[in-house]
């Protein structure tokens, strides 16, 4: 038996679960307040376009699908002995390759740009939701105990969900007000904006983007078959 099959060890797994999920909730409930604040003092007009961007934003959607995973994760990690159950692997694997993107982008892309629902936050909530989650999602697939092997067909239910979000974010921006900035469109990331270039870049950026997730979805199968 491995170390990380040991009681021990998986009680540290339990606890760090619980205590990255704690701090992703947190992280998103004071942005969503500081947003709030914001949209008060400026008497928005249209304050549920306002609630649906924020909850538009695929780092919030994923972190919000880490903490669920993570909450969830914890109380399984000590309750199950061997192996856990094939779907809660797959679960667990599109999270954590969401996740992973998520950083990355954000890191190499997005950093030093707000891409939140307006408002000041304090600078801990980013550090969380793009930083500290995505590390933790993808440590927590690649060294917890009981994850099972990942079919490399299975690669094609890790993209559906990212594809899908493209697909609404591109449709709904072009008819959607930017009540924050003043613009009469609005787009979560500035390279799926586009005014950034043309639909020509913001194509580019997908299949640049797409060509990530599958990387880091291959890398992450691997590693369940493999390691």
């Amino acid at each position: 038996m491995g170390t990380a099959d040991r009681a021990p060890a998986r009680w540290a797994w339990s606890c760090l679960r619980l205590a990255t999920a704690a701090a992703i909730v947190a992280a998103i409930a004071v942005t969503l307040s500081a947003s709030r604040e914001a949209w008060a003092t400026a008497a928005y007009a249209d304050l549920g376009a306002l609630w649906v961007n924020f909850f538009s934003y695929f780092t919030v959607l994923s972190n919000l699908a880490a903490a669920v995973v993570l909450t969830v994760g914890a109380v399984a990690v000590v309750r199950l002995r061997g192996a856990e159950p094939a779907w809660w692997s797959q679960v667990r694997i599109c999270v954590a390759v969401y996740m992973g993107i998520t950083g990355l982008v954000y890191n190499l892309l997005l950093r030093g740009i707000a891409v939140t629902g307006g408002g000041d936050t304090p600078e801990w909530p980013n550090e969380v939701l793009h930083v500290i989650g995505p590390l933790v999602l993808v440590l927590d697939w690649l060294f917890a105990p009981g994850r099972t092997p990942i079919a490399w067909k299975r690669i094609g239910v890790i993209l559906a969900f990212p594809i899908v979000w493209t697909a609404y974010t591109l449709i709904r921006g072009s008819h959607v007000v930017d009540q924050v900035r003043g613009r009469p469109t609005w787009y979560p990331y500035p390279f799926l904006d586009p005014d950034n270039g043309g639909y020509l870049a913001v194509s580019g950026w997908v299949v640049l983007i797409a060509a990530a997730f599958a990387g880091v979805a291959a890398l992450l199968i691997w590693s369940s078959r493999r390691w």
